[in-house]
């Protein structure tokens, strides 16, 4: 491709930059922007009448009008992909951040990726181990799944994808996972990168690092560069790659402050109309491919503003995802950990990768049981909260038994406590000893006479 270079820029507005007399460019374009010797990368984002507008990575301060040169190269923005980036950590658009050199690039490609043929599509089935009970247990994780967190600020949901990262493990093949880090604090990125750094897990881990501090629109090419990467090590070198992403909700944050320095009209609390659909172009790119060895699985984190579950962000999120798993303020403060609020959260896809062949026989029935016995806790406590708990009958006195063994037990686990899906089914099993067999109803006698009662006897 040509190299067109335009000397002058005719305005700029925060990240954006005009350069009128432009001939040839196309949207998303790659552009160099030099001045005083240095310089930046952005990328075009809007072509109108001979006015191209550019929207710059690192900012657009101390850049002059008639001086600045921009150089159109006619080719997307694009990140180079090697093997070698296992156990390195990179900025927002893919340059090594670790101080330990460049990578030699087997090939470069588009951040935006290809779209997915649909019938080139394989259904999602085997599960992913995370060894967290709450997850592995009630809302399974599916290979080739997208399953976001919804969190809240000072809620630990970067411990728990620290963890996942740490323990997640599949049945077959060869497993990595690829952590995005989008406008995070430095302490939060200093706590991740040291807990993978201790832990030994950083080998198999390829990390993308920007910063709160790092230019706003950077943040928009971050989870793209992560996935392409992603897509790279699947479906090219056979990987089953776990990508997880925090914070979607700075990605947001970026979108709505660009499109309020592009003028575009504003649809709900600000965000730009198209919000849905720049999400969907992040979130559609989890999947797995017929003939392909490898599986892209998403784990997107995003905080709810004022934990508000019906605000843009989560619902929009919720819309094109599936299903959720939503973290609970009341359980953090009361010391548990991860605070899963399971009776908010789901799977979508967990009915078809657990049971026999994949996990164990018994596991959507005793799924069910739980999500059913702990929803039935919420109505006693409300009912134990205005007649008191000593007027309650003997069940509903066994179900609040029940609801403390479950969260102090089942949901409440170590920072560093690894479960089998053995010991979670097994451990479930256990607390449900609380209830009478007659309150049992989603399992089955057999499954109460295997799993139950032999138990019990051992």
């Amino acid at each position: 491709m040509a190299v067109v270079e335009y000397t002058g820029i005719s305005s700029l507005r925060g990240p954006l930059l005009v350069v009128e007399g432009v001939k040839g460019a196309s949207y998303d374009e790659l552009v160099e922007i030099v001045y005083s010797g240095k310089t930046r990368v952005g990328k075009v984002i809007m072509l109108e009448e001979g006015k191209a507008v550019v929207q710059v990575f690192e900012g657009t301060a101390d850049l002059d009008l008639p001086d600045t040169k921009v150089r159109f190269l006619g080719k997307p923005l694009e990140i180079g992909l090697s093997s070698d980036m296992l156990g390195r950590v990179f900025d927002g658009l893919g340059r090594p951040r670790d101080g330990l050199g460049e990578i030699i690039a087997k090939e470069k490609r588009d951040i935006n990726g290809s779209p997915m043929n649909p019938v080139a599509r394989v259904y999602p089935r085997n599960f992913i181990q995370t060894g967290i009970s709450a997850i592995d247990g009630m809302m399974t994780l599916i290979r080739g799944q997208k399953l976001p967190i919804f969190s809240g600020d000072g809620l630990p949901h970067n411990e728990l994808a620290v963890q996942i990262s740490r323990q997640a493990t599949i049945k077959e093949g060869e497993f990595l996972v690829v952590f995005a880090a989008i406008g995070l604090r430095n302490t939060d990125a200093e706590y991740i990168l040291n807990s993978f750094e201790e832990t030994g897990a950083m080998k198999n881990i390829v990390a993308f690092l920007n910063l709160a501090s790092d230019p706003v629109v950077e943040r928009i090419a971050t989870p793209r560069a992560a996935l392409t990467t992603a897509e790279y090590f699947a479906f090219d070198l056979g990987y089953h790659v776990l990508v997880i992403m925090s914070d979607m909700t700075n990605y947001c944050e970026a979108l709505r402050e660009i499109s309020n320095y592009r003028g575009e009209i504003p649809s709900r609390k600000g965000y730009p109309g198209y919000m849905y659909s720049d999400l969907a172009t992040i979130y559609e790119r989890a999947g797995i491919i017929k003939g392909k060895d490898g599986s892209v699985t998403q784990l997107p984190i995003l905080t709810m503003p004022n934990d508000d579950i019906t605000h843009p962000i989560p619902d929009l999120t919720g819309y094109i995802t599936e299903g959720q798993i939503v973290l609970s303020r009341d359980l953090h403060m009361r010391g548990i950990y991860p605070p899963i609020n399971v009776l908010s959260s789901l799977s979508r896809l967990m009915k078809d990768g657990i049971g026999k062949g994949y996990t164990r026989e018994d596991h959507p029935h005793l799924s069910g049981q739980l999500f059913a016995s702990y929803s039935r806790v919420q109505e006693v406590r409300a009912l134990a909260s205005i007649i008191g708990e000593e007027e309650l009958t003997d069940v509903d006195k066994a179900y609040l038994k029940f609801g403390e063994d479950f969260e102090r037990r089942f949901l409440s686990q170590g920072r560093d406590e690894n479960r089998s899906i053995e010991e979670t089914l097994d451990l479930a099993w256990d607390i449900l000893r609380d209830l009478p067999e007659e309150e049992l109803t989603r399992v089955s006698k057999e499954e109460i006479e295997k799993y139950m009662k032999k138990g019990k006897s051992e």
